[in-house]
């Protein structure tokens, strides 16, 4: 299992270096970080679906902080501060950004489309 050996923050780009015990490094934005965030709140309760979180492209991440020697605790502009990313839950999201990030983006797109589909009753 991978471990995460440093992480550092650009809070201009809002951009959160992650680096591992392999060697490999991740960059992940804070709005992919808080819209993907392992809380129940986003992942969903039991057998619910994952949430969609919108309007996420100003969030920031205004502290990090240490778990054990497994995870962090990001706290996000927003006051988004539950849910732990650990380790592997770190590597997870490295190994499936891309693909993550679309699902994210398609997500969001049906949302935009269906909300602007709204029908129209006509009352005689």
């Amino acid at each position: 299992m991978k471990e995460v050996t440093k992480v550092h923050y650009h809070s201009v780009s809002k951009v959160l270096d992650v680096y591992f015990d392999d060697e490999s490094s991740a960059c992940f934005s804070a709005e992919f970080l808080r819209v993907h965030s392992p809380s129940a709140e986003v992942q969903g309760h039991g057998n619910e679906p994952m949430k969609l979180v919108l309007n996420k492209h100003q969030v920031s991440i205004s502290k990090i902080e240490p778990v054990g020697h497994y995870a962090l605790r990001l706290v996000f502009s927003d006051n988004h501060n539950s849910g732990l990313y650990s380790w592997h839950y770190l590597a997870d999201l490295q190994a499936n950004k891309d693909s993550l990030w679309q699902q994210y983006q398609t997500r969001v797109h049906e949302h935009e489309a269906n909300k602007d589909s709204v029908p129209i009753k006509f009352v005689p």
